[in-house]
Parts: structure tokens; sequence; C-alpha cells
């Protein structure tokens, strides 16, 4: 798909973006979705990058400096990995992030994060990050963590933007607007820092049963989805105090 084609598809679906400050006032939480090499680093597996992508080291480059700057204030961070069981499968998807591989392991530049002790790490078996922090006595840890932490505003980051972010983030907003995460108020994405795959159309027609998927196009339309039903979108993340008026 041309860019002038995207760039049409764009201003008919236009994103308006904000700019997030943290003061320090408003509790916040930092969710990292599924930044494993299995989806990040080229040549991990099947729904690894072919080639050097530079949305996707973009979106990990922002994801680290947020990260260190959460940990530097021991702000808590909660980290999904996707990881399956080799015998279940995940349809559409070819078999990817098998539990005890590399692919389901952190991207080489936020491994240090296993050993922070305001991180908490989910491995999960599906799509949807909120359904995959469920536990066998119906508790859920990502809900647990919202309210022990009084976490007021999530920010969240990762890959792939209309897929596994989406479905986390549509998830989350339903549950804070059925009362399920108190005290909860936004859900904010952060555009910059989060990515999605590339599939040209040309490419998907020589692979059976796969759809095409514009990476610039797709990841827009998530941004826009996750906005529809209600999250804040923003382009730019600072820290500091909030300027007098």
């Amino acid at each position: 798909m041309g860019s002038q084609t995207i760039g049409l598809l764009k201003d008919e679906l236009p994103v308006e973006q904000e700019t997030l400050l943290f003061s320090g006032d408003v509790k916040t939480g930092l969710v990292l979705v599924d930044i494993v090499n299995g989806f990040c680093t080229v040549g991990a597996g099947n729904l690894a990058p072919r080639v050097p992508d530079e949305q996707i080291s973009g979106m990990v480059d922002e994801s680290v400096k947020l990260a260190r700057v959460f940990c530097d204030n021991k702000w808590p961070i909660f980290a999904f990995l996707d990881s399956h069981h080799p015998d279940i499968p995940e349809p559409p998807y070819p078999p990817h992030c098998i539990a005890g591989t590399d692919e389901s392991k952190l991207v080489p530049d936020l491994q240090w994060l296993e050993n922070e002790p305001n991180v908490t790490l989910r491995c999960k078996d599906c799509i949807d990050g909120f359904l995959g922090s469920l536990e066998k006595d119906g508790s859920n840890v990502f809900v647990d963590w919202v309210k022990t932490n009084k976490i007021k505003v999530v920010l969240v980051v990762g890959i792939c933007t209309d897929v596994c972010v989406l479905d986390f983030v549509c998830s989350a907003l339903s549950a804070r607007n059925r009362g399920f995460l108190t005290p909860l108020e936004d859900v904010v994405v952060y555009s910059r820092g989060c990515a999605t795959f590339d599939l040209p159309v040309d490419v998907a027609r020589g692979i059976k049963g796969a759809l095409a998927h514009p990476q610039d196009l797709m990841h827009h339309i998530g941004l826009y989805m996750a906005k529809g039903r209600g999250a804040k979108v923003v382009s730019e993340v600072f820290f500091g105090t909030p300027k007098e008026p």
C-alpha cells in the first residue's frame, strides 16, 4: 500500500494525540506488552522481524527509557511475556514464543527488569493480557497489581499496537468502566512506544491464509481503535514539575 493511500486513510481516520507530563502527583504504572524476542528480535522466530525494523526498534528504545525512569523512581511496572505451550496452538498464527525458549524472554535491552523489585512479570498464553492474567481461582494478577499499588493511570507500550496492545487496552477499559479496576482512572497508550509487524500485500499473497498487514497503517488503526474505546493516546512523555500557568 502506497504512502499516499495511507496518508489519505489517516486523514479520514485522524488520531489526535496529547502530551503526557509526569509530575509525581498521580500514581502511575507502566505496562509493557510482549516486548520479547519472538516479536522484536530479528530472526528470533516465526513472528519475529526478518530484517531490522525501524518502528519496532524505536518502540524498544522508548520502552527502555521509560522502564529506567520508572525503576529509578521505584514506580510499579507490569510486563507481559507471550508464552505458549507447544501443544496448544493460537490460530491463525504459527507456533511462536514457546514457553521456556528464548522467544518468550524479554529482549536483551530489557532483561535487567527481571531483577528489579518494582517489576511484576506475567507470562501469558493468549493475545489479551487481561484475560491472560486470570488465575485458576478466579483472581486476576493485573487487577491485584492495580489495586495493591493504588494505580490511577496505566501507561501502555509494546507490540503489536493493533493486536495484543489493543486487546489488553480494550479489556482494561471495560473492566475500569465496570468498576473492577478501582482506583484506575485512565489508560494511556504511548504511540512511539508501540509497534506492529509488517506484511505487505504482495508478500501476503504468497502465503496461504495470510492477511496483508501494512505496518504503518495498522499501527495507526490500532491507535485509532484504542482511542475510540476510551484510551488516551499520547505522542510525547515528559517527566518533571508542571509549569505555572
